[in-house]
């Protein structure tokens, strides 16, 4: 497998519900973890592998102890709170780097790869990439955050580089 970069129409598709837990399940959750890792990535949804189901894959443990490796199968972000300002960069947009707001904490429901139900807290690190991640569940890119001049001049420099 190989990560879809911007441009490729699987990015802004809106993915559908996972309905099965199976072996199948968790052996694409390690393929994917394994790409992120790969990759150098500390997230990964299964639309950046070409799959338009609704999961993604973690491991912030670069970033922030205390984590390592998760999966989540069909989150939904049930409530945030505060605000934050970071540098976000995407597997799908290389060599690009932006500020983007978001907030600070959420709220996530999700389903283990065993098909589990849990609700979580997330703070910090954890919190932006679960947001990042999501919005790649929906179509949704990082620089859609961006000013349209900003957009643009993003655009330009991807499609330059």
């Amino acid at each position: 497998m190989k990560i879809r970069v911007m441009g490729d129409n699987v990015l802004r598709q809106k993915a559908t519900e996972i309905q099965t837990f199976d072996e199948k399940l968790k052996n694409l959750s390690k393929e994917m973890i394994d790409l992120m890792h790969n990759s150098e990535g500390i997230g990964l949804a299964a639309p950046q592998e070409g799959l338009t189901i609704r999961m993604l894959v973690t491991d912030i443990s670069p970033v922030e102890k205390g984590y390592s490796e998760m999966a989540f199968v069909n989150p939904v972000i049930l409530e945030t709170w505060g605000e934050s300002i970071l540098e976000e960069g995407c597997l799908s947009i290389p060599g690009i780097r932006e500020e983007v707001e978001r907030p600070e904490e959420i709220l996530i429901k999700y389903q283990t790869i065993d098909g589990e139900e849990k609700t979580e807290k997330f703070s910090g690190w954890m919190a932006r990439v679960l947001q990042h991640e999501v919005d790649h569940l929906e179509g949704v890119l990082f620089v859609d955050y961006l000013s349209p001049v900003k957009q643009k001049l993003v655009m330009n420099q991807y499609s330059n580089a």
